[in-house]
């Protein structure tokens, strides 16, 4: 499993938006844009499904952008990249419970472990950790997350 630029930068716009979050305030997508140094356009693709999700808010007009509607601590990374990417699952047969190798396929425990352990760091990691991990190594710089 390869996590795509899509989710990479996902994750980093939702860490935009928790840390404007404590500001209890909302961020223009051009604004996010420059700091992350990505395209307004690719962010756009990337911010319509977790707006669909109900995960982000918008807000329209001269003051407008984009706000989390849930704090921080209750958004997971898995969330995000589920939303953004689909099945974290490293092989398609964990997803399809039809296979007709897993009786005696020697492999489908390694895949599956591989996929709780997956599962088990997104799904324990929040935005609020991230923001904590981002405090931790910027302490009052301005650095491109």
């Amino acid at each position: 499993m390869k996590i795509s630029t899509k989710g990479r930068y996902g994750i980093r716009l939702m860490l935009c938006l928790a840390l404007q979050y404590e500001k209890s305030g909302h961020m223009p997508l051009k604004m996010i844009a420059q700091q992350q140094e990505v395209s307004e356009k690719y962010l756009e693709q990337i911010i319509n499904p977790l707006t669909k999700a109900g995960l982000v808010q918008s807000f329209r007009g001269a003051q407008g952008g984009y706000a989390l509607i849930q704090n921080p601590s209750e958004i997971t990374v898995g969330t995000i990249l589920r939303i953004l990417e689909g099945s974290l699952s490293p092989v398609d047969c964990l997803e399809h419970s039809n296979c007709k190798r897993a009786d005696f396929c020697a492999s489908l425990s390694l895949w599956q472990k591989i996929k709780t352990a997956i599962d088990d760091i997104v799904d324990n990691t929040t935005l609020a950790d991230l923001v904590a991990e981002y405090h931790s190594k910027n302490d009052n710089t301005n650095i491109v997350l």
